[in-house]
């Protein structure tokens, strides 16, 4: 079986409303082959991401956890609740890769296609608003990956 792999994209707004569900999500993913699982690393949806990955990696010794991040010094804006979950989160990732040395604008935009390029899944948090989250479901569904948003209302239907 050839192993799958899902990026997880979503708004920083995310405040664990639907944890339950990622947890399940991300179990049934594995059962349907995923075994490599990519987060962007931002506050909010991206971290309930990577640690509901390391959740099923408490049990399950064969998935790898990637992280992509848009320059190495992007969590130094966090929250210091944030900053020493994104810290625990590297440390259980197998590989870290940044888009850039440094800020630029377009690093989020690279990182966003470094995430999305070669999935074959994306599991979303977004609300429809044209947004850095916005983008990278708009690049999934034109690589035609399989996209499961857990938002509420769904808002798969814009073009982009």
């Amino acid at each position: 079986m050839k192993s799958v792999i899902v990026a997880f994209t979503g708004h920083r707004s995310y405040h664990h409303e639907a944890d339950m569900e990622l947890d399940t999500i991300v179990a049934n993913l594995y059962d349907e082959g995923a075994r490599t699982f990519r987060v962007g690393m931002a506050d909010g949806f991206d971290l309930a991401a990577a640690e509901a990955v390391i959740r099923l990696q408490s049990t399950h010794d064969d998935i790898a956890l990637e992280a992509y991040t848009p320059f190495p010094a992007f969590a130094s804006g966090f929250s210091s609740t944030d900053a020493i979950r994104y810290d625990a989160i590297i440390s259980h990732c197998d590989s870290v890769t940044y888009a850039m040395e440094r800020y630029h604008n377009s690093a989020y935009m690279l990182r966003n296609n470094m995430l999305v390029d070669g999935a074959q899944v994306v599991v979303a948090w977004w609300n429809g608003a044209r947004s850095g989250t916005g983008y990278t479901v708009g690049r999934a569904r034109r690589n035609r990956c399989r996209i499961i948003n857990l938002y509420p209302q769904p808002q798969l239907e814009i073009d982009f």
